[in-house]
Order: structure tokens, then C-alpha cells, then sequence
């Protein structure tokens, strides 16, 4: 039998009641006014798409980084009012045994987008440079090969009119265990952890390495590399979109709005690379 409240202890229950309702509101209030801010680049991301559609031109975005960084939700933010007719969103799993004989960009390029098209991969072709080179998912040779090929197999794909923008997503130690812990205990969100996710912060480290080696031999003129710091998950978002409108020369729907990147959130991967090798000299091994 449930014991009855006294006047007082009621009362503290509706003041406790109250506070949460009011720090509910606020919170998706916050929510709400993000979102909108986001909207009228969301709407020029359609500008996009009619110039490319109306040039016959192709466009492939890679969506990088560590577990957690915030990949996806960039990618549904990029695509929510996108014309669902000219854009798909690529997440390829584990190669099957078919795929483990094939050249190994065969599995990509059979999903490349069509002349209008946009197709934004969440993760890439990089996995080879990062977690199966972490993971010793491949072999020596095929890293390697794959390090010396890559670059020009994406100058090639520039050379034929594909408009390719590199986004790595660099979120820190603290940040990303963080999410992981919400990760473990929302319901909502515990499909996101995966066996790798798990290792994600014991391997931080060799994850920091192979991001430099990434960045210095894959970081090129015809494809650099632009990395999104994204603790901030917003402004991760909101800077991630200018960076996809600034690669496309299409007419600004909205002259007024503002297309300058942050640069607390936005750096080049060359202004990266700088950055990892001071830290390197100050505490002898790269931070992230």
C-alpha cells in the first residue's frame, strides 16, 4: 500500500516536477531554434541539386571520422529536404566473399552517382587507411597499395567532372565517451554500438596515427581533405552544409545568408596535419 505524502513532501515533489518541465523546455526550445537556423542552408543544399541536375554533373561527399563523430547526423540534417529522386546516401557493410576477390574500389564505383546525382558516403573507401588498418583487417600489401592508388584514383575522378568534397570528423577522447555512455543507456540508441565502438577509446591512439598518415599522403590539391570538429554537434552541422555549397558553383538562392566557415570548426586537412605535428614536438605523440 502506497504511503500517503504529507503537504510538504507533496509540494517539494511539484516544485522537483516543475524544475523538470522547465529544463524540458528549454532544452526543445534550443532544439527548435537550431534546427531552423539550419533551414535556410537545408534550402539552398536544392540549389545544389537543380545545377547539378541541369549541368549533368556528378557529386560524391565522404562522411569520415571516429565512432561517434557525428556522421550521421550530419548526413540527415545535409539530406532532409533533399529531392529524394537525386541523392542516396551509401553505407556499405562488411565485404562478402564475392567482394574480398574483386578490385577493391569495385564495390564504391558499382554505386557511384549518375550525371544529376548526389551520393554521400557514410564512410568510404577510407576504411582501408583507417579501421581495417586499426583492426589489421587487411594485410600490409593491401594497405599499402591502397595508400599509394588512392590518390590517383580520386584525381581521376575529378578530372571526369565528379565534384568530390572529403569531410573527416574529429571529435575528442572525452566527447566521444561521452556519447558512448549515452549510447549504452538510451534505449533509442544502443543499435549504434557495434564490437568496434567498444575498442574505439582503448585503440584512440592508433586511431590518431593512421588519421595522420591518412591526411598526409591523401590530402591533395585535386582532393584535399576538410576536417569538421564536431563537439559541437550544431555547429559541426551547420558548417559541414557551407562546406558542401561552397564546393558547387551553382546561383545562391539567398544572397543574405551568411556562407563563411567557422574556423574554431572548420580547418583545412594541410592546417591539420600542421597542428598534429606541434603537438607532436611539444608531448611526443599526435592529440586529436
Amino acid at each position: 500500500m502506497d504511503q500517503e505524502l504529507g503537504p510538504g513532501q507533496e509540494l517539494e515533489q511539484l516544485v522537483e516536477e516543475n524544475a523538470r518541465l522547465k529544463a524540458d523546455n528549454r532544452k526543445a526550445i534550443k532544439r527548435y531554434r537550431r534546427e531552423e537556423q539550419l533551414k535556410p542552408f537545408q534550402a539552398e543544399l536544392l540549389g545544389v541539386q537543380q545545377y547539378l541536375e541541369e549541368k549533368r554533373r556528378r557529386m560524391i561527399i565522404l562522411f569520415e571520422g571516429r565512432d561517434a563523430a557525428g556522421k550521421g547526423g550530419t548526413i540527415r540534417r545535409v539530406t532532409r529536404y533533399m529531392n529524394e529522386k537525386h541523392y542516396r546516401v551509401v553505407a556499405l557493410g562488411k565485404p562478402t566473399e564475392e567482394q574480398k576477390t574483386q578490385w577493391y574500389y569495385q564495390k564504391y564505383v558499382s554505386t557511384f552517382p549518375r550525371a544529376g546525382e548526389i551520393v554521400l558516403f557514410d564512410r568510404s573507401w577510407y576504411n582501408r587507411a583507417m579501421v581495417e588498418r586499426v583492426f589489421s583487417y587487411c594485410n600490409e600489401k593491401e594497405y599499402y597499395d591502397f595508400m599509394r592508388g588512392v590518390v590517383g584514383f580520386e584525381r581521376d575522378l575529378v578530372r571526369q567532372d565528379t565534384l568530390l568534397v572529403k569531410l573527416y570528423f574529429s571529435v575528442t577522447k572525452e566527447e566521444q565517451a561521452r556519447r558512448f555512455d549515452r549510447r549504452k543507456t538510451d534505449p533509442l540508441r544502443q543499435w549504434k554500438l557495434s564490437e568496434v565502438d567498444l575498442q574505439a577509446q582503448d585503440r584512440w591512439d592508433d586511431f590518431t596515427n593512421v588519421k595522420y598518415e591518412m591526411l598526409k599522403r591523401t590530402h591533395t590539391i585535386d582532393a584535399p581533405w576538410t576536417v569538421v570538429r564536431s563537439n559541437d554537434k550544431h555547429q559541426a552541422r551547420l558548417n559541414a552544409i557551407k562546406v558542401i555549397l561552397n564546393a558547387v558553383p551553382y546561383k545562391r538562392l539567398d544572397d543574405s545568408l551568411d556562407f563563411a566557415l567557422d574556423e574554431n570548426i572548420i580547418v583545412s586537412g594541410s592546417r591539420e596535419l600542421e597542428i598534429m605535428e606541434v603537438e607532436r614536438v611539444r608531448s611526443g605523440k599526435f592529440t586529436d
